[in-house]
């Protein structure tokens, strides 16, 4: 039996935060059905990979689940919502809380209709009024808690070019949805669930600003060196380039050993992690001059075997071909209507022994499973054929 077998999730979430906490959870056994406007959601189609325009996030973060297009505006469609509420154990809905209490999905509303609902509400900013309606994306989340800051050099600023802070909002909404499943088997009460993406940015760029209130050292940029440890940088080989962390006197130990240079383990400039990332460019110009004539797969393999943390930088391409990432078995090959070849979906980030997670179905077509769904809540195929003839569905 899967861990959350017979709990059923309403998806209103749009691009990430929402729509891959949903994905976690039917991942996990629970009935997920994706609500998509008439025709698709926006987020549908970003970075289209099929002939029918769905994007390559869509497919990743929306696997598992079914999908009735519904007009929300319409009074059809929220009596429909309503209908749908009503059976349902979790709504997921990323949205500003004006947006949600406008199409009726705030907690308030929705508890009218099932006392015992738990809602999962990630937005920008927070709940605090003077924020809690304002709009943002990923790139404004890293932007704001000082990361993009730190990355780049001071003259460029340079943020991540995948949404980190978006899949980590939606791992933090899929761990507040299990709390408040976990806490409803003793209350019987629902409770809304709450995340933003500037409160995860934070936390994930927590380590520098802790250290700037406590040293108020208004560190610069460093390109990929890091500030209190090293060597830590990327680096080229003949062939291509690795990512290596130092860390640690043992593993400073064995890097000095490795490159040829024991002397530095006793050089007063380099006696902890902090006075090495403070040193970082010459212990960075160090470790060039010891790989610069080997092959990318040598510099990885001699790391390696000095038990010190290494990897080349892949390309999307060599990401696909890499021998690590294929003997780890994380990548799910499906079938898709479409699509040009078979889609790579990744595998559920976390597992359990006993009651896995499982990528059973393909993400869904638009609207794919409308009928199926209007007739489990009493609706007849007249009632339909006329819904969609009106575009409600």
């Amino acid at each position: 039996m899967k861990v959350l077998e017979g709990i059923k999730v309403l998806d209103f979430g749009r691009f990430i935060a929402g729509p891959f906490c949903s994905a976690l959870l039917a991942d996990y056994g629970a009935e997920v059905t994706r609500i998509d406007r008439v025709g698709g959601g926006e987020d549908r189609f970003i970075v289209p990979v099929t002939e029918h325009g769905e994007g390559a996030l869509f497919l990743q973060v929306n696997r598992n689940k079914r999908s009735l297009t519904l007009d929300l505006d319409s009074i059809e469609g929220r009596e429909i919502v309503r209908k749908l509420v009503a059976d349902a154990d979790v709504v997921i809905a990323n949205m500003p809380p004006k947006t949600l209490k406008n199409l009726g999905l705030d907690y308030e509303s929705l508890c009218s209709v099932k006392p015992d609902i738990i809602l999962v509400a990630a937005n920008a900013f927070g709940n605090s009024e003077a924020v809690r309606d304002r709009v943002g994306f990923d790139g404004v989340g890293q932007a704001l808690s000082g990361a993009v800051h730190m990355a780049g050099t001071p003259e460029r600023p340079q943020k991540a070019m995948v949404p980190v802070v978006d899949f980590a909002t939606a791992f933090c909404c899929a761990l507040g949805a299990m709390l408040a499943l976990y806490e409803r088997q003793r209350s019987g009460m629902g409770q809304e669930v709450s995340a933003s993406l500037l409160c995860t940015g934070l936390n994930m760029a927590s380590g520098a600003l802790i250290e700037e209130a406590l040293l108020g050292l208004d560190r610069e940029a460093m390109l990929n060196r890091a500030s209190s440890y090293g060597p830590s940088d990327i680096f080229k080989a003949k062939d291509g380039w690795f990512i290596t962390q130092v860390i640690g006197r043992p593993m400073f130990k064995s890097w000095t050993q490795l490159v040829g240079r024991p002397e530095l383990l006793e050089d007063p400039r380099f006696a902890n992690d902090k006075l090495r990332g403070e040193s970082g460019k010459f212990l960075s110009d160090v470790m060039s001059e010891w790989c610069k004539d080997l092959s990318l797969a040598e510099a990885v393999a001699q790391l390696e075997k000095a038990r010190i943390p290494a990897g080349p930088v892949n390309s999307p391409r060599q990401a696909l071909q890499d021998q690590t990432i294929k003997d780890a078995n994380v990548i799910h090959w499906v079938d898709y209507p479409g699509a040009p070849t078979k889609v790579p979906i990744f595998a559920t980030p976390v597992s359990l022994s006993r009651t896995p997670p499982e990528i059973h179905t393909r993400p869904p077509l638009i609207g794919e499973h409308t009928d199926e769904i209007l007739s489990s809540i009493g609706l007849d195929a007249q009632a339909i054929a006329d819904f969609r003839q009106r575009k409600i569905v």
